[in-house]
């Protein structure tokens, strides 16, 4: 068992990656999480208020089983397969994002000042996660998909809007970690 405990090297995964796309687009589906929302909103009536909520999202179950599965899958992974859940970061970046007040750094993936019981009540906290999560949320469906979509799903079957959408991923990361990010922190 110690195979599945370590992280699998790239000439395992990416091909099994590139499996499941080659399937999906092969009997005419498309790869993407960020629609999910839009299927449940439907579910929940959406289509009453917005038109763009008016679909056929049975349609769409498959994709609404997937996500369950990608859910239940990452939490077999985290509750019984994971030994070591420290992130190995350059000790460089961990003493820069201790310095921040990120004291988690380099010990568990999402940082405690955030992710914590104790951090939710925080009014700084919690006006950035609203913010965040409402930015990324709208940001994904404006965009026609999230980054991954884009950069796994859309490359693959080369889409010049994810091309676009990538590059803009990326100048978007850099200008916050680079700029915006030393300001909030």
């Amino acid at each position: 068992m110690n195979w599945i405990y370590n992280p699998w090297p790239w000439y395992v995964s990416g091909p099994l990656i590139a499996l499941v796309l080659f399937v999906l687009l092969m009997i005419g589906k498309r790869f993407g999480m960020s629609s999910n929302l839009r299927t449940m909103c439907t579910i929940c009536g959406a289509g009453k208020a917005s038109g763009f909520f008016r679909f056929d999202w049975k349609a769409q179950r498959w994709n609404l089983i997937l996500a369950f599965g990608v859910v239940i899958g990452g939490f077999i992974a985290n509750t019984f397969l994971s030994t070591d859940t420290a992130v190995q970061l350059n000790p460089e970046v961990v003493a820069d994002l201790q310095s921040k007040g990120f004291e988690s750094a380099g010990q568990a993936y999402m940082p405690d000042s955030l992710f914590s019981n104790d951090a939710l009540t925080d009014p700084k906290v919690l006006i950035l996660l609203i913010v965040g999560g409402f930015l990324v949320g709208f940001g994904a469906r404006y965009a026609g998909g999230c980054t991954s979509g884009h950069a796994i799903s859309g490359l693959s079957d080369l889409q010049l809007p994810s091309l676009i959408a990538v590059f803009g991923f990326f100048i978007g990361g850099l200008l916050m970690v680079h700029l915006l990010f030393p300001l909030i922190f």
